[in-house]
């Protein structure tokens, strides 16, 4: 099963056809706008209909990449609540280029104000809105304080110890008047090349900073040393990003379909409906143009007439899934699949090209996929566009819409990177390929909701992540007692099941993982990911849908603590999340046994010294 297979469709597809003559005449009436910002405040944002932006790249030199990143916020003119990272220059949620091996070292000021009485309140529970240790709370090392305005740094898919100043989110927080904090870590040597990203990861109110558009990405060098189909290639990095919706009282376009009056679930969002149209839970962005409900002016990506380029798009939503497809004239264009997650296609084996094409990609929130796109002709209309995901009953509404007009003409700017056109193949890896390995057990966890008040249809949601034969409860900052203990050098496989009526996914720091099963169907994939979706609960099965993971615990840097979790991030702030240990691996314990001639050898067991 390919990557895009794992998302449910749409309920009514055949609506599908009037959504592909919808958007390319809504396309050809938009105008198209100038790249400017919108205004010359904290965290600009340019105009709808603007031509897309290139983020701009902090580069690392001589093996390290050192930077200043400050988190801002602000209130707009509508009284939303926006949030970036900046860098010294002023430049807004950078491009982090570095290679494996390289030093990264970040100086995080914290410039964060107070929300207003009115602003947009955290999705997490009361009890979770402020956790600290009094020991050590002017320490961000063990602060713990998880507010509106306390900040981190979580580097999303990069195997990088779960510790102060390198990727831990569990205790550390920076306040606002902190000293600048510094964050340093190597990438790892054998760090796939791909696209990774940074986000805040404060529980309680990770949602809300990361809907308000504080992430970036990270990208480690080389993959045309693993891809060679990608040497030479011009690349392009489109970040997506969700937000509050700038209209939300506005009526669906009349050029759409008539669809259900709709509904609002309990955290104000527009419920799934089950057509792919009307009102959406939240609006896009894509690199911050945004492409409003209800008539999506879609943003402008220029390109030379058939230029080939590598597109590398995270999806940096805090709750929207998108189905992203590339439409000339309505017809869907064939995407080479380069990497998902981070991870290059037959990463296993470097020597291998694998063709993998698809005519759309399945994006949950947090996951990257990069591509090959061939541009259109001079004048040929042309369309980025993300198809509807049935995210089940209890699902917020993710809509078929457009995110970009691709305009093709020969004095299109050359994109600012291009790829290495003859680089170095990347040495065959040294560990063996994790779909070849045993794991040492399997273990069952479980998505499920309940409501806080079971007699009360309106009361709270709340979330819960399982390993089967525990008590389902809320994650608990202030806990520190895991919920699984695994040794470092292992591989496990996790069934996750999803108890609930609505779409979950799942992610893990630290580490990727192999997709093994996909709602009880077999599943050969040639690359490993951070995040997958679960599908939901029909209500009738006699089973529940699952997915079966291979999780990898060899790497030495997955050692200590750190979290699993939905990464829909309202889901992760009130409680859909889990504590995992991992342990080194238990030293060598030498004893003396006799051998066949009864001479003295020595044997080496892995077993903990009592």
């Amino acid at each position: 099963m390919s990557a895009s297979n794992h998302l449910t469709r749409p309920r009514l597809p055949y609506w599908l056809l009037a959504f592909s003559a919808l958007v390319f005449a809504c396309a050809a009436l938009s105008p198209v706008a100038s790249a400017q910002a919108s205004d010359k405040s904290v965290c600009p944002r340019p105009a709808a209909g603007s031509i897309v932006p290139e983020p701009e790249d902090l580069r690392s030199k001589n093996g390290k990449l050192e930077a200043d990143l400050t988190a801002f916020n602000m209130v707009d003119a509508k009284g939303a609540y926006r949030y970036c990272f900046s860098d010294a220059n002023g430049r807004e949620s950078p491009n982090l280029r570095v290679s494996p091996g390289d030093l990264v070292i970040l100086h995080l000021r914290n410039a964060l104000v107070e929300p207003k009485s009115d602003a947009p309140k955290s999705d997490a529970p009361a009890a979770h809105h402020m956790h600290t240790h009094a020991s050590a709370a002017d320490d961000p090392c063990n602060s713990g304080i998880m507010s509106d305005v306390s900040t981190n740094l979580h580097f999303h898919g990069i195997t990088i110890p779960p510790v102060c100043h390198q990727d831990d989110v569990l205790k550390t927080s920076i306040q606002p008047g902190d000293q600048p904090f510094e964050y340093r870590f190597r990438i790892p040597s054998d760090e796939p090349p791909g696209l990774y990203w940074y986000h805040p990861h404060i529980h309680g109110f990770t949602k809300n900073q990361v809907l308000g558009g504080a992430s970036g990405a990270l990208i480690v060098e080389g993959i045309e040393r693993s891809r060679k189909s990608v040497a030479g290639l011009p690349e392009r990095v489109f970040i997506i990003r969700d937000q509050d919706l700038v209209n939300p009282d506005a009526p669906p376009s009349k050029s759409e379909p008539v669809v259900p009056k709709f509904m609002i679930d309990r955290d104000g969002d527009a419920a799934n409906n089950g057509t792919g149209f009307g009102k959406p839970a939240k609006d896009l962005s894509i690199n911050y143009v945004p492409v409003p409900y209800p008539d999506y002016p879609p943003a402008t990506i220029r390109m030379r007439p058939g230029e080939r380029q590598l597109w590398r798009v995270l999806n940096a939503s805090a709750i929207t899934y998108l189905n992203l497809q590339v439409l000339f004239a309505r017809s869907a264009q064939p995407l080479q699949l380069v990497a998902m997650d981070g991870v290059p296609i037959d990463h296993n084996d470097s020597r291998v090209d694998t063709e993998n094409i698809q005519t759309h990609l399945a994006l949950p929130p947090g996951a990257r996929a990069e591509f090959i796109v061939t541009g259109p002709a001079a004048d040929q209309p042309a369309l980025l566009v993300t198809r509807s995901v049935d995210t089940g009953p209890g699902g917020e509404n993710d809509t078929n819409r457009m995110l970009a007009k691709i305009v093709a003409s020969s004095d299109a700017p050359e994109p600012r990177s291009t790829l290495v056109a003859s680089p170095v193949p990347l040495p065959p890896p040294t560990q063996a390929w994790i779909g070849n390995t045993q794991p040492v057990r399997t273990r069952r966890l479980y998505f499920s909701e309940k409501l806080s008040d079971p007699n009360d249809p309106t009361s709270a949601v709340e979330f819960y992540l399982t390993v089967d034969g525990q008590e389902p409860k809320m994650f608990n900052m202030s806990s520190g007692v895991p919920d699984i203990i695994v040794q470092q050098g292992t591989v496990e496989d996790w069934i996750i099941e999803n108890r609930s009526r609505e779409l979950h996914a799942f992610h893990i720091h630290q580490m990727h993982f192999l997709l093994l099963e996909y709602a009880g169907t077999p599943v050969n994939e040639d690359f490993v990911r951070d995040i997958v979706n679960v599908p939901y609960f029909d209500g009738r099965s006699l089973t529940y849908p699952s997915v079966r993971l291979r999780m990898d615990f060899r790497d030495p840097n997955t050692v200590g603590d750190f979290v699993y979790h939905c990464h829909l991030l309202e889901h992760e702030d009130k409680g859909m999340m889990g504590l995992i240990r991992v342990e080194p691996a238990a030293p060598l314990r030498r004893i003396m046994v006799p051998d066949r001639a009864s001479r003295a050898a020595t044997i080496f067991l892995a077993a903990p010294i009592r």
